[in-house]
């Protein structure tokens, strides 16, 4: 399929990696691309490792199955290197980008000998200067966006300023928050 951008998602279960998924398919589709968003699901519980999906492209999706080979993969918490392999399938032509505070030679040593570009943001950080409570999935989802140039920032923030004052009617707080962290994220993620 030409044009296609697939995202794999690690995170555990309560950090928002499902969530995040599942607003980037509804932002992305809102620009009229197709697009899929979905998690794996098993015997979930909150800190249980988990994996969401996307797929991006201009033309109609024909495959339901999980991502073998992701052209980006984003790491919600970076204590997952420890027991998922996080870089199978992902090609050097690829991205991670994680969670973390460390630099990015720190995290090169965790991964197995993956060679492709890395990307870092501290979501925490972000998130606690923003929103005042630990909540990683709103800054990775700027951070996949940026890095895998799905859309222009502005149409990104745009398109999510809609979304969010949709599914948060009534709480401006909440928006402006995590508008705030996307913001930051844009611009700091590296």
């Amino acid at each position: 399929m030409q044009n296609l951008i697939q995202i794999r998602w690690h995170g555990r279960g309560g950090q928002g990696a499902k969530t995040a998924a599942l607003m980037l398919a509804d932002v992305v589709f809102s620009t009229g691309k197709y697009v899929q968003g979905f998690p794996e699901y098993g015997p979930e519980r909150m800190g249980a490792p988990i994996t969401a999906y996307n797929r991006i492209t201009d033309n109609k999706i024909r495959v339901h199955s999980n991502i073998y080979e992701p052209d980006y993969v984003v790491v919600v918490d970076e204590t997952l290197f420890e027991t998922v392999d996080v870089t199978k399938g992902l090609s050097k032509e690829g991205a991670l980008i994680v969670n973390t505070a460390r630099n990015k030679n720190e995290i090169e040593k965790l991964l197995n000998g993956y060679q492709g570009r890395i990307y870092t943001v501290d979501a925490r950080r972000i998130s606690m200067e923003t929103l005042g409570r630990y909540f990683p999935n709103t800054p990775m989802l700027a951070a996949v966006v940026k890095v895998s140039g799905l859309m222009p920032d502005e149409t990104f923030l745009n398109e999510m300023q809609q979304s969010l004052e949709q599914k948060f009617a009534g709480k401006p707080a909440v928006v402006e928050g995590n508008m705030q962290a996307l913001k930051s994220t844009l611009q700091e993620v590296s």
